[in-house]
């Protein structure tokens, strides 16, 4: 093998690879895409509010917080930190990045629920949410169904 072919191969692999992610996309029906989006949507609509309320922190914000056993002066970063993350969930190539952060975060908002113990509705809505903001990405994201089949082939 020459030097030519053993560099041509890599680049070749990376354009198949590429070449195949266009055609997986392509293959998302308009319905399925539209449900992602749809999807994704509701839970960045939901979670930019959320992280836009803490920022501004109005009294029920604070009051929420001190329940859960924050201090008030955490409210600004936890906010700030749900829309980086929100905003890393929007943009396509971050999207999953995103996704994952989002599912951490929201595994904390439980964590932080179940310890002050409050109503199951507190404890089970994050959980939702990041199912929802994971369903929208696995609708319109077709990556994502070839890593996690919901069906046997």
């Amino acid at each position: 093998m020459t030097t030519t072919e053993a560099i041509a191969t890599p680049l070749e692999a990376t354009r198949m690879s590429s070449d195949t992610n266009e055609v997986s996309q392509k293959r998302l029906s308009r319905n399925r895409l539209w449900t992602g989006r749809a999807l994704t949507g509701l839970a960045s609509a939901f979670l930019i509010l959320d992280g836009g309320m803490k920022l501004a922190k109005p009294a029920v914000v604070v009051e929420a917080t001190k329940q859960l056993g924050y201090p008030g002066s955490t409210i600004v970063g936890i906010g700030a930190v749900l829309l980086v993350y929100t905003l890393l969930y929007l943009i396509p190539r971050t999207s999953i990045l995103g996704a994952v952060l989002l599912a951490g975060y929201l595994g904390g908002a439980v964590a932080s629920n179940v310890r002050a113990e409050q109503p199951l509705f507190n404890i089970v809505f994050p959980v939702i949410f990041a199912c929802i903001a994971w369903g929208g990405l696995w609708f319109r994201e077709a990556r994502l169904e070839q890593l996690l089949p919901l069906k046997q082939a």
